[in-house]
């Protein structure tokens, strides 16, 4: 069964090694996995062509739309695997789009790939409101959950699902990333950590940008946010090193 990535340029899958520049593993070396595809469409997207298609009606900031065929790429479990083995890293972020609604397939790709790196830690990156099934799920080490804020656009209740919400928060494995652009994200952010009893040690707050300047001016009111509630800060920092481009 194949599964169904982005692209880096047509007919490129977007598989390659670099540093992971959000979250908990900010800074590790990894080979990243785009897949495409969401259930969510967040107006400030930074992968819109993972999703925004020609013909998708969900709006966009940007307002403009992608040809599937030169944005998508169905590729066959095995090659995705071997592809992401000949990269010789020790861990693997999955990213999207949303990767668990490719659940099946990616847990055979993950199968094979054990077989080639039996080593390899491997993260998944979803908007919190899919689950995995449990085959996939005995091969994830980590979670990192990113559910989407009002100031996304996306209708709180497909957004904020409580059952998932309440399982991730119960996880130890489930790190959660809130996307902040003013100060009443992080009151909306820190409402739902003690509506799911969220560790805040678990909890990062990532400013919304694509470009340093915005990241840093936004990092100002961020940092003294985090001491106040006693979540973490996470940086961008693929931004910084590479700009907002693909395959970085």
């Amino acid at each position: 069964m194949p599964l169904v990535l982005a692209t880096q340029a047509p007919g490129e899958p977007e598989i390659f090694a670099s540093v992971q520049g959000e979250g908990p593993s900010a800074g590790s070396p990894c080979t990243f996995v785009r897949l495409s595809r969401c259930n969510l469409a967040c107006v400030w997207c930074d992968t819109a062509y993972t999703w925004h298609f020609a013909g998708d009606d969900r709006p966009h900031r940007s307002g403009e739309t992608f040809a599937r065929k030169a944005n998508q790429l169905t590729l066959d479990e095995a090659d995705v695997a071997a592809r992401i083995a000949g990269l010789g890293q020790d861990r693997l972020i999955v990213t999207g789009g949303e990767p668990l609604l490719q659940a099946s397939a990616l847990s055979r790709m993950l199968e094979r790939l054990a077989c080639l790196l039996p080593n390899l830690t491997v993260e998944v990156e979803t908007n919190g409101t899919t689950t995995a099934p449990p085959a996939l799920d005995a091969r994830i080490d980590q979670y990192n959950v990113s559910p989407k804020l009002a100031h996304s656009g996306n209708d709180p209740a497909a957004a904020i699902l409580p059952d998932r919400m309440a399982a991730y928060a119960a996880e130890p494995r489930a790190f959660f990333k809130f996307v902040c652009a003013s100060p009443a994200d992080v009151d909306e952010a820190a409402a739902l950590v003690r509506r799911f009893g969220i560790p805040p040690a678990r909890v990062f707050l990532m400013p919304e940008g694509t470009a340093s300047e915005t990241l840093r001016a936004r990092e100002e009111w961020l940092v003294p946010l985090c001491l106040e509630h006693g979540f973490r800060l996470s940086d961008r920092l693929h931004i910084h090193l590479f700009g907002d481009t693909r395959g970085t």
